[in-house]
């Protein structure tokens, strides 16, 4: 049982890391200032390979993951009460390889499949009232405080009897604060979020209980425009937390990782864009210690003048 719990500690973030759009929750300007009537649709690719920390003293060594993934997003910009809000679906397929050693024996991994979907809204409270695209335009950039919720549901390939699965079997809950503040042509952001999950009530081998302990994120970014739509942002995430426990057993060791990333956004022609984002572990005490590199093409269109 100690094994299975010190393994989904770190194993079970391989489907985290399937969630094409997510990159480790590293997004630039998640709060920025925009029109309301704003639709998009976005078409991704993601790769992330490295390694998995596991605690040492298990008989568990080179743990090696490489993760593709492609993902369709759709948005919306609107009104709500006032505020700008924002409404975003993801849906993520995914594949990839584990490989590692059990104590002389080595194994090797293969999935492919869907990867469960992500739902998101936000709104900017202070800020960014909504507003035309006209009215957008001739307004002055203000400091903007936003808050969100995303949910992740269960729709993601999951097998019981499988330890590596592309889906988690459980829902989780991600309400997040953000602050924003634009100065020139720089932007400072700065996010806080806590994800919350539900128990899965089928894993490994099958018909065991997992529960996790929540996880607490903190990111910054800082981005600088070179010119309208072109901009290079350097980022910063950490999170900590995030025991698992199964079938009410010890709980495995927290998380207390950071990363640092770079995030590039060149526009093609009026209404199209490509976001090239490339992120890696700095400090890793358990979980994944991926390298990411996913690129982004983006097609907007405004509904309202």
């Amino acid at each position: 049982m100690r094994l299975t719990v010190a393994l989904v500690g770190a194993l079970s973030m391989l489907a985290a890391a399937t969630t094409t759009a997510r990159a480790q929750d590293l997004e630039p300007r998640a709060y920025a200032a925009s029109p309301a009537g704003a639709a998009f649709v976005v078409a991704a690719f993601v790769r992330a390979t490295g390694s998995v920390v596991v605690d040492p003293t298990l008989p568990i060594s080179d743990v090696e993951a490489t993760i593709d993934g492609a993902a369709v997003a759709t948005g919306y910009t609107f009104g709500l009460f006032g505020k700008l809000a924002l409404a975003t679906a993801i849906l993520p397929y995914s594949w990839g390889e584990v490989s590692g050693r059990v104590g002389e024996d080595a194994r090797t991994v293969t999935r492919s499949g869907l990867a469960d979907t992500r739902l998101k809204f936000s709104v900017n409270l202070v800020g960014n009232p909504a507003m035309g695209a006209r009215d957008f335009v001739k307004a002055p950039r203000k400091t903007i405080v936003g808050t969100s919720v995303q949910v992740t549901g269960p729709s993601g390939q999951y097998y019981g009897t499988k330890l590596i699965n592309l889906g988690t079997n459980r829902w989780s809950f991600k309400p997040e604060v953000g602050l924003s503040v634009p100065r020139g042509r720089w932007d400072f952001d700065t996010y806080l979020g806590v994800t919350l999950f539900t128990a899965n009530d089928d894993f490994y081998p099958g018909g065991l209980e997992r529960s996790q302990n929540p996880v607490t994120s903190l990111q910054g970014h800082v981005s600088y425009t070179v010119r309208p739509r072109l901009w290079v942002a350097g980022d910063a995430t950490w999170y900590e937390g995030g025991e698992a426990q199964v079938a009410g057993g010890p709980p495995g060791s927290a998380m207390n990782n950071s990363r640092l990333g770079l995030t590039v956004s060149v526009p093609l022609g009026r209404s199209q864009s490509i976001k090239v984002a490339y992120s890696s572990g700095v400090a890793v005490r358990t979980g994944t210690d991926f390298r990411a590199f996913s690129v982004g093409w983006q097609w907007l269109t405004l509904t309202k003048p």
